[in-house]
């Protein structure tokens, strides 16, 4: 996981080749929504990728982490296909029923039956490089969905964006090494509650979802200002075995940067430990990347520590099995 963790630039790099190299299909209809349908290490690059575009996208985004297809999909809509290892159960079920409906279908992939399905159907899949852990390979599938958005209107600058940022995170290795590797130590045996801005979501649950894999941690995340009108209140006695991290970034809405600090002051008389997290970058997607290469870094560093194998998931393997016995 620590080599896989420190070719994140390398992976950006490769799948921008790959990107340059690959020839799309018009889109055949109107475009009246987008749905991305992943899930895990597949599905989190969709849904940063629809906060991404979120302000850019002339037609809404939507992400789907389950077997279901929004009844609102239709011929006019973009469904773009998240699965790594292309045999993802819940993805290939919206998949199937995708092609029912007469949807616009655009995959990305490295194999099994997605890639089969691309053949058989005739839609564009593009193919990255498999063999690894999903959760290792964020960086293919968060450049081509954000490519894929920009090609088809839905995005702007992205590329240029992916580029600032593989630059960004090069120039900032050493840092990053040092930051992670002291909030990795803070953390590693606490319960992390993670908080952020609307518009930096995703970032929260990448780091929670690494926690849980690669350190085999226990946390959960919020946003700011939803967790305003609830989970605050909750905030009202010691909690010295939670460590409260406050994901910080310089675009933050002045009345949510407010709130953030209120936050702050009333969750430090709590919890056992309060850290605030800068970011960097001057674009969305440059502070995205800067935060995914961090936060990945304070999970292998939280690994060790813990002196947990940041490959192992046996459990998940385990159900894989139970369900495959299931019809």
């Amino acid at each position: 996981m620590k080599e896989l963790i420190s070719s994140f630039p390398a992976q950006l790099k490769e799948a921008l080749h790959i990107f340059r190299k690959t020839t799309l299909k018009p889109l055949p209809r109107e475009t009246k929504n987008i749905l991305i349908s992943g899930l895990g290490g597949s599905g989190i690059g969709g849904t940063i990728t629809a906060e991404i575009c979120a302000a850019q996208s002339p037609v809404p985004i939507n992400v789907i982490k389950d077997y279901s297809l929004p009844a609102w999909v239709s011929e006019n809509t973009l469904v773009v296909i998240s699965s790594y290892s292309g045999n993802t159960e819940e993805t290939l079920e919206v998949l199937n029923k995708a092609l029912e409906r007469g949807a616009m279908i655009v995959a990305v992939s490295s194999g099994g039956e997605v890639l089969r399905l691309s053949e058989e159907k005739s839609f564009d899949a593009i193919v990255i490089p498999g063999g690894n852990p999903p959760r290792a390979c964020l960086a293919y599938s968060l450049t081509m969905l954000c490519c894929i958005m920009e090609h088809y209107g839905f995005g702007r600058n992205l590329y240029s964006e992916i580029e600032k940022g593989i630059d960004l995170v090069e120039k900032e290795s050493t840092n990053i090494h040092q930051e992670a590797e002291a909030i990795a130590k803070a953390i590693s045996f606490s319960l992390p509650v993670i908080y952020t801005n609307y518009g930096y979501e995703g970032v929260a649950i990448r780091l929670r979802q690494q926690l849980n894999e690669n350190a085999k941690m226990l946390c959960w995340h919020n946003v700011v200002p939803e967790m305003n009108h609830n989970e605050l209140v909750g905030w009202i006695e010691n909690r010295p075995k939670i460590a409260a991290l406050f994901l910080r970034n310089p675009d933050e809405y002045y009345r949510n940067s407010k709130r953030m600090e209120f936050c702050k002051e009333i969750v430090s008389s709590f919890a056992g430990k309060t850290l605030e997290i800068n970011s960097k970058g001057n674009s969305l997607l440059e502070r995205v990347i800067y935060w995914i290469h961090l936060g990945d870094w304070i999970s292998w560093y939280a690994s060790v520590e813990r002196q947990q194998d940041a490959m192992e998931i046996n459990v998940i393997n385990k159900l894989k099995e139970e369900l495959s016995d299931l019809k």
